[in-house]
């Protein structure tokens, strides 16, 4: 190996990163993948173990950390720009590595003294959770300024081995919709405009290569940790192998840097895993988990929702709002949630938005009353709002009509009656803040619904210039402020349902609605891709009425209150409706979701599904000790015998006890035809011993039973098999 040749190398437990640094240029990528001894090494710097090809520039141009455009490299660029026109092309030409945490994180400083630019790439590889977090920070060291079209918050390599991308898209009630595409040699892109997250573009992916299956196998995932326009893009390189970009969608003229100003980006989470799309979903749960910022500092176990949306919509008055909590808290509701229609002039989505103090209509007393009521049945109270959205209709709107983002001679266009405020004025937060600050001073409110009901359009700042950036990080920062006033508060990120959900959302909340819909069989999808990055504890999932009133389709109780089990429970219809043996049987899942609550929101979580119409997740520790398995039938059986389901994540060498579990008083019949004595034996109060290398490779037999229904078991780890 040539003396002068130096490699950085940063390792995880399971993955490492390798980046070659050549002197005059910026860091080559040379590996990203699983895991390589302390010490391991290309060896030889890339260019001297590649040979140029015909009809090729002098000298070969590798993918960089950085790269740049129009000196030499032909790819997608990690950063376009141009000052009035000119220093249009960018190349680095020094580098310095400053390590943070040797091994684990550091700094590359990346400098173009020809366009005076500096990029500041931070990459930190989690020795616990394995994933991979990157951030750029550019700074315009020039005397002239910048107009930046593209920065890329990361680059990443990816092996040629890789065959195809699974992404998500979706609509306002069907989120996490799952996509598939085949790698080649054509671009693969996403990109997102509306100003939000997005319910159908959502911006992260898993790169699979062959073989790779829900508990095997070499993936790769990547994140953008942003909560308003991004892109992402997945290239084929001319050695085979891939480059992936993330980073934000910057519309036209959106970022001008003055001189000696900077950009950071969003940050990029990423992670690689050999144990298949489980494996790096535990690694994305880990590292959001790591950096959820709870009350107090640790979550407390998540109380039962009862949101009163769907039980009342509009139409919120005292009387059947505290006779609604009166029928939650005897089922065991622990956080009753007052959603839209409790504020001034609220009455329908046509008018109100933005004159958040009670109705005096309706709350002819304020809230006190309604609250203290909610509190002494022993439940905590929580509130909806939006506050980044005005009505025409609404005395904000009469009063300061130019604090909706707006563009000069273009007319204003509504979503949902409403217009999106500018939350980057100054004036605009300060309102906003004293608002929502005064209800949480006056009030013991332990939780906000925090609603974002449209995308946007005409997104104009004061000075003309596009405001999606700014919007974002004005969300982020009202967000902040008044959590640093109330501590206590949690707040619950809402966007017609699934429309803002991100890791850079949940940096400053701490719970997201996941879906406008709580169909249960629609509810299964989206959540089994939910689960892909986000851990189930923050994931809220209601049982609603039948029928659903997104779909009009009808589920059981049962079936409803098992696909809502595993995340953040709550309930959202009108209980007062539901005859002693509904109410009764509401209650025993509430209690069966309290007792099995610890386990389902700690721990890994596995997901899949079988031929039949049968889609299973479980959740349990790496050790395999203790597992609850849920096992979901959506369609009418096509088999005469139901398909077993093997256990992977079991420890072979090990015994299990396997019991079945149901809410308390739950009757089923024994000895009946569609039965057989094992599930009779699950249901006894010992349950059945089964060997956990049976469990694992010829695997767990499962009733015979009608659509839309679910078989809910845990087993538990004895000891050495016998």
């Amino acid at each position: 190996m040539p003396a002068d040749t130096r490699f950085a190398a940063l390792h995880g437990r399971h993955s490492s990163l390798i980046i070659e640094l050549p002197p005059g240029e910026a860091p080559l990528w040379r590996y990203w993948g699983p895991r390589l001894p302390e010490g391991s090494s290309p060896g030889w710097p890339l260019r001297q173990t590649r040979p140029l090809p015909s009809f090729m520039l002098d000298t070969d141009q590798p993918l960089t950390v950085m790269p740049g455009f129009g000196v030499g490299w032909f790819g997608q660029s990690a950063l376009l720009a141009h000052s009035a026109g000119q220093a249009f092309a960018q190349t680095f030409t020094r580098c310095e590595l400053h390590w943070q945490q040797p091994g684990h994180a550091c700094v590359l400083v990346l400098h173009d003294d020809v366009a005076r630019l500096r990029v500041d790439l931070s990459l930190s590889l989690d020795p616990a959770s394995d994933v991979l977090v990157l951030r750029t920070v550019l700074t315009n060291t020039g005397d002239a300024p910048l107009d930046l079209q593209w920065l890329a918050a990361a680059t990443l390599p990816l092996p040629g081995r890789c065959e195809r991308v699974h992404s998500y898209a979706g609509q306002h009630v069907h989120e996490f919709m799952p996509q598939v595409d085949a790698l080649g040699r054509s671009l693969w892109r996403r990109e997102n405009r509306r100003g939000r997250t997005s319910h159908d573009c959502f911006p992260g992916a898993v790169v699979a290569t062959p073989g790779a299956t829900p508990q095997a196998g070499l993936v790769y995932g990547a994140h953008l940790a942003w909560s308003g326009n991004h892109q992402q893009t997945i290239e084929w390189l001319h050695d085979g192998q891939y480059q992936w970009q993330l980073g934000e969608w910057l519309a036209p003229g959106e970022v001008q840097l003055a001189p000696g100003q900077a950009i950071t980006t969003p940050e990029v989470v990423a992670s690689c895993s050999s144990a298949g799309f489980d494996g790096l979903a535990a690694n994305f749960h880990a590292e959001l988990r790591s950096r959820l910022r709870w009350p107090g500092g640790a979550m407390a176990a998540r109380p039962v929702h009862l949101n009163t949306w769907e039980g009342f919509y509009f139409d919120v008055h005292p009387g059947p709002v505290m006779a609604l909590a009166d029928a939650a808290a005897e089922v065991g509701v622990e956080r009753f949630v007052l959603d839209d229609g409790w504020f001034h002039g609220r009455h329908h989505d046509r008018a109100a938005l933005g004159d958040w103090w009670p109705d005096e209509t309706k709350f002819p007393d304020g809230l006190g009353g309604l609250i203290a009521h909610v509190q002494a049945l022993g439940m905590q109270f929580g509130l909806w709002v939006e506050p980044e959205m005005v009505n025409p209709d609404s005395e904000l709107y009469r009063a300061h009509p130019e604090w909706a983002l707006q563009l000069a001679g273009r007319p204003l266009i509504t979503a949902r009656n409403q217009l999106v405020l500018d939350i980057s004025r100054p004036e605009v937060a300060d309102y906003l803040f004293g608002k929502i600050d005064a209800l949480l001073r006056a009030h013991p409110i332990a939780y906000l619904k925090w609603d974002h009901n449209r995308d946007l359009t005409t997104a104009g700042l004061a000075d003309g210039r596009a405001g999606y950036r700014a919007q974002v990080l004005a969300f982020y920062a009202l967000v902040d402020r008044l959590r640093r006033a109330h501590p206590q508060v949690e707040i619950e990120s809402c966007s017609g349902g699934g429309g803002r959900i991100d890791f850079a959302v949940l940096r400053h909340t701490h719970r997201v609605w996941t879906s406008d819909c709580i169909d249960a069989l629609s509810r299964i999808e989206i959540q089994q891709g939910f689960l892909q990055f986000f851990p189930p504890e923050i994931m809220g999932a209601h049982i609603g009425t039948a029928p659903a009133h997104t779909t009009g389709r009808t589920q059981a109780m049962d079936f409803r209150a098992a696909v809502a089990l595993p995340g953040h429970l709550g309930i959202e219809f009108d209980l007062r409706q539901l005859d002693a043996n509904a109410r009764s049987a509401l209650r025993g899942w509430i209690d069966l979701y309290k007792q099995l609550r610890e386990r389902l929101h700690q721990g890994r979580v596995w997901r899949g599904s079988l031929p039949d119409g049968l889609v299973w997740q479980a959740h349990g520790d790496d050790a395999g000790t203790d597992l609850l398995l849920l096992v979901y039938r959506t369609q009418p059986t096509q088999h005469r015998y139901t398909p077993v389901l093997p256990l992977p994540m079991l420890q072979p060498g090990s015994r299990y006890r396997v019991q079945q579990l149901a809410p308390a008083g739950t009757v089923r019949p024994r000895g009946a035809h569609h039965t057989a004595p094992f599930f009779d034996a699950l249901n006894d109060e010992g349950g059945v011993l089964l060997d956990g290398a049976w469990l694992q490779q010829a695997g767990l037999p499962l009733p015979r039973a009608q659509a839309e229904t679910a078989f809910i078991v845990q087993l538990r780890r004895q000891g050495a098999a016998a």
